[in-house]
This record gives C-alpha cells, structure tokens and sequence, in this order.
C-alpha cells in the first residue's frame, strides 16, 4: 500500500517526485569539469569490462567523486526479503560506506516510494527516521534517489548530502540517471555470471560422478559375479550363506552405480 505524503512526513522522510526536473532546473550548484566526468565514465567502462565484480562499488565511488556527494550507495530487492529485511545495500561509499550489506525494511523506506512512482525522487530525511529503525547514521539533508530494473530484479541508486540544503543540480540528475543505467548492467551482468559459475559446478560435479560410477562399477561387477556363482554352490558352506545376505547390499550398491552413471544425463536434460 502506497504511503502518503503525511504518512511519510511522520516518519521522518520527505521524498518528492522528479520526473518533472524543474523542481531542480533552477539550481546551478557546481562548476562542470567535463574531462573529470569523462574520465570517471571511461573508468567506469573499464571497470566493467576488466573488473565486473567491482562494478557496482566503482558506481557508488564516482556518485560520490563526480557529483560531490557525501554519500553514495545501491541498494537491491533481496531475493528472500521479507518486509523486515527487503532491501539490502549492495555498494555504499562516502560517510554510509561502514552500511555496506546493510538491510532495510520495505516500510517505511524512499526506496519503495521510489520504486512505486517509477522515476527520479529528491529525498531528505530526518533523524526520526533513523530512531525508528534503531540506527545511528547522519540525516540526509539533500539527495537524489532513482530507480533501476533488469530481469525480475530491482532497486535503487542513491547520492546524499549530510548538510546542505540544496546539494545537487539537474547536471547531477542526469549524470545520475546514467549511473543507473550502468547499475542495471552491472548487476545483470553479475547475476549472469553467476549462474555460469553454478553451471560450470554443476557440470564439474556431474563429471566427477561419472568418473567414480565407473571406478567403483568395475570392482562391483566383479564381486556381483563372484557373489552369484557362490550361490550356485550345492554345499552348505558359508561361502553360499554369505552370497545371500550380501546379495541385497549389493544389489543397492549397482542401483547407486547406476544413478552416478546417469547423473550428467539428467543435468542435460533439465538444463
């Protein structure tokens, strides 16, 4: 269910809509060194494709960096999230770098009001929010929050400032809705390799299965062989009286073989 305006005011937030940017075109806050953000861009690519894994604490660096933020971070829907622990802080920098992995609730949270209204918000909050959630952390006296979205996953990218009024500027907006568009790689890029790396166990873990059905088949076809011309025997021996109660074990122990062997198949197939 959607929080009002007065509902979030009570707890200490302040989250207003930017899909209109106007709200912020008339702030001119920063003087631009475009080869800076050019070059912090070009890092950003060559983090992606050189270091994949860092690309997301690269984003939440140069949030901090290009737009002169106090804080920066991304955070994430959890995949088992619960509306205690729905959201997780996958990158943070600046003054809420020591929130890395930290979990927040789904309500109350600008993240959900972002994620809801589906497009840019300029958020402040205060130090009621943080006693709610029983955290010590600095207000945010200006920020910029914006939504990213790729595959089933979702969340948001944020930059803070911790004193000043009006911090960020409609230049910081844009370079922000770009930042976004890198986060939405950069995890979708990560969830891809992951499930490479599952595959790639799964694979490995199959072969080795195979490699020891075999090892193990056989010795066992060779005891099973062993074990049936013992119970041809007329005598009444114990070598005949051992064959047959061993014979179930051993029966088990084939049908074990027998499912190692099958193993890389049944991987293919459901793949």
């Amino acid at each position: 269910m959607k929080q009002s305006v007065e509902e979030l005011e009570e707890v200490g937030l302040e989250v207003t809509d930017l899909t209109d940017a106007t709200l912020i075109a008339g702030r001119r806050l920063h003087s631009r060194n475009g080869a800076m953000q050019m070059e912090g861009l070009h890092r950003l690519g060559v983090a992606f494709v050189e270091h994949p894994d860092t690309i997301l604490q690269e984003l939440a660096n140069a949030a901090v960096r290009l737009c002169g933020a106090d804080s920066a971070g991304i955070s994430i829907e959890r995949a088992d999230k619960t509306d205690v622990d729905y959201y997780r802080w996958v990158a943070t920098a600046g003054e809420y770098s020591g929130f890395l992995d930290a979990s927040l609730p789904k309500s109350p949270s600008a993240c959900t009001v972002c994620l809801e209204r589906g497009g840019p918000q300029l958020f402040r909050v205060k130090k009621r929010f943080f006693d709610i959630l029983g955290v010590e952390a600095a207000p945010v006296t200006d920020g910029i929050l914006l939504p990213w979205e790729v595959e089933d996953m979702r969340g948001t990218i944020f930059i803070i400032s911790h004193s000043r009024e009006e911090a960020f500027d409609g230049e910081d907006l844009h370079l922000m809705q770009i930042l976004a568009n890198f986060a939405a790689m950069g995890i979708r890029h990560q969830s891809q390799q992951l499930r490479i790396l599952a595959q790639a166990r799964v694979s490995a873990a199959a072969a080795m299965a195979n490699d020891l059905a075999h090892q193990i088949n056989n010795p066992l076809q060779a005891l099973i062989n062993r074990l049936f011309l013992a119970k041809q025997n007329e005598g009444i021996g114990d070598e005949r009286s051992l064959a047959v109660k061993l014979e179930v074990d051993f029966d088990r122990l084939s049908m074990l073989v027998k499912d190692l062997l099958e193993l890389p198949k049944r991987i293919v197939d459901a793949g």
